[in-house]
């Protein structure tokens, strides 16, 4: 029977006030999140977790991941939900849409209210978000994110509200859902699709490290110190960081520790243009530059590639190769 399945892992749009002062918590299960909509497609729903996307680790991405893949295994599912907190939706979808090598639509929503506030948007997200999953045209889309009737994909997606219902920007706005339509708009760049990860991603440490007005290299020092496998600094502008941090990356790279540039900047790519302890003295010392990713999905990235065995010596290609 064609069906879509939805998996939840938690977030705002299962929480509910529980009293007290302890805040809000995950509680609603899957299928009752599905029994709250409509729709003529069948959802068969499954809990993987119940907590806040701020908890998430990269050890549940890999599960989450494995029970992706393991659901589109079906030839009746016509695609998968996930239902997942929006603080880290972006990263959470990004490392699925790596990895992703099937047709089927994989789709990542949330909600910005609480399941019992007066007004919740997780109800309408969810529809959207299942009406995507089970239309032909989300086919061989990867992964993406419907929110407030928008469907975007993962790569270059962010959350940039922190409260308005329509929270997330970026990425290819791949179509519109509207009264329970998809309105296709555009196709993803897609690139082939990295090696599923293994229990290694769980132990897999990439650092971020920001810069700012005064920052000095001591904390990126002691993250190199400690032993990460690599490290993405978050730089000012198109990539620039202050004195000292070039030294810090020099000597990052030749204890074959990668470093990606990025920057701390919504929009735009990184550039190697400024000396003085900018971005071009940065690459000059070994740093490889992110591109249009930021900082949190290049964390990402160098993440999956680490725990796929890339060398130190081969890690430069290998992420420009997927940016």
């Amino acid at each position: 029977m064609p069906h879509v399945r939805l998996l939840g892992t938690g977030g705002t749009i299962s929480s509910r006030s529980v009293g007290g002062r302890s805040g809000a918590t995950a509680t609603d299960s899957a299928a009752r999140l599905a029994g709250g909509v409509g729709g003529d497609v069948e959802v068969r729903a499954t809990d993987l977790l119940r907590t806040g996307s701020y908890l998430l680790t990269l050890a549940d991405l890999r599960l989450l991941h494995e029970a992706v893949a393991g659901a589109l295994v079906d030839d009746d599912c016509l695609g998968v939900v996930v239902t997942h907190g929006t603080d880290t939706m972006e990263e959470s979808a990004f490392l699925l849409d790596l990895v992703h090598d099937s047709g089927g639509p994989v789709v990542l929503t949330g909600a910005q209210r609480t399941a019992d506030s007066p007004c919740p948007d997780g109800p309408g997200n969810l529809q959207d978000a299942i009406v995507t999953a089970a239309a032909p045209a989300a086919r061989d889309c990867g992964v993406l994110i419907c929110f407030a009737g928008e469907v975007r994909s993962a790569r270059g997606a962010r959350k940039t509200r922190t409260w308005a219902l329509s929270a997330f920007d970026g990425g290819t706005l791949v179509a519109t859902v509207r009264r329970g339509l998809l309105h296709p708009l555009a196709v993803p760049r897609r690139f082939p699709p990295l090696p599923a990860p293994d229990e290694r991603l769980d132990r897999v440490r990439v650092e971020l490290v920001p810069c700012f007005l005064g920052a000095e290299p001591e904390l990126l020092a002691h993250v190199i110190d400690r032993g990460v496998d690599a490290v993405v600094l978050a730089g000012t502008g198109i990539g620039n960081a202050g004195l000292g941090f070039r030294e810090q990356v020099e000597r990052a790279t030749d204890a074959g520790i990668p470093v990606v540039l990025s920057s701390r900047v919504l929009w735009g790519p990184t550039a190697p243009v400024y000396g003085a302890g900018g971005g071009a003295d940065l690459v000059r010392a070994g740093a490889v530059a992110s591109g249009e990713l930021n900082a949190y999905q290049s964390r990402i990235l160098a993440a999956l590639l680490v725990a796929a065995g890339t060398t130190a010596d081969d890690f430069a290609e290998r992420f420009t190769a997927y940016i």
